[in-house]
């Protein structure tokens, strides 16, 4: 059933991308880079603890493409509709890698958790609606400086996750610790040969504009992973109820095409 359900998004996610592909070819583009740190919240560590939270942040990087409907392709102005004056749709290829590692009270105790590491190497590809929440014309004719905005999507997701121990290989009980090591060893608590998925994809941030041909972007994101392999553990406890998932705080640079 999951991977039906997985197929199927990704699936929509691509024709998505190529409707919106098509859309752009009749409105003004813009084009953006952003980078910026990336808390990924996995099956490393204790969730909530600080340590954990500030221990396991790595570094991500994103080329943004939006497709501007208050302008045609031609830079002239288009219907004045709710819609083209408030939303842009933002397709995006991002990539992001975090050294994990375990901390917290257990890691203290427990040798196999503290000498065990792992990354999360992921690639995401996908679209966003974006909701302004002042006028997008206002914005782009310089009458204010600031266009602050929220958005949602979904990515497709590749990913291709490590892990280690310094204790030796994982799997067994002298190097790894007894909640990653699955009854069945079909269905096993440690993956590291990489998949795909998808995101849901939400965002918060404003512009702020600095030329006549760009602005600087702030934005914070959240991306929830239809799967819990993302990092590569996937074991059973109370506390891993919830699949994988990031925190990215990023700052860019978007040009005007149009």
């Amino acid at each position: 059933m999951y991977m039906k359900t997985n197929h199927l998004i990704i699936t929509l996610l691509i024709s998505f991308i190529i409707s919106f592909t098509s859309m752009a070819q009749n409105f003004s583009s813009e084009l953006g880079l952003t980078l910026g740190p990336v808390a990924f919240k996995s099956d490393y560590g204790i969730e909530g603890n600080s340590e954990t939270n500030f221990g396991n942040i790595g570094f991500g990087i994103g080329l943004m493409h939006f497709i501007n409907f208050s302008y045609s392709a031609n830079g002239g102005y288009t219907r004045d509709t709710y819609f083209n004056d408030h939303f842009k749709i933002r397709n995006e290829l991002l990539y992001h890698t975090t050294t994990l590692n375990h901390f917290g009270k257990f890691a203290e105790k427990d040798i196999r958790l503290s000498a065990m590491q792992g990354q999360a190497n992921v690639l995401e590809v996908g679209s966003l609606l974006e909701w302004h929440l002042f006028s997008i014309r206002d914005f782009d004719s310089a009458s204010q400086n600031f266009s602050p905005y929220v958005s949602l999507g979904l990515h497709y997701v590749s990913y291709s996750p490590e892990a280690s121990s310094d204790l030796g290989p994982l799997g067994q009980t002298s190097t790894t610790f007894d909640k990653f090591i699955s009854p069945d060893p079909s269905n096993p608590y440690i993956d590291t040969d990489g998949g795909s998925t998808y995101s849901i994809a939400f965002s918060a941030g404003t512009r702020y504009r600095v030329s006549d041909l760009g602005d600087i972007i702030i934005d914070a994101r959240w991306h929830y992973y239809g799967s819990d392999f993302v990092d590569g553990l996937d074991h059973d406890t109370p506390s891993n109820e919830s699949n994988d998932w990031i925190f990215w705080l990023n700052v860019g640079y978007v040009f005007y095409l149009d």
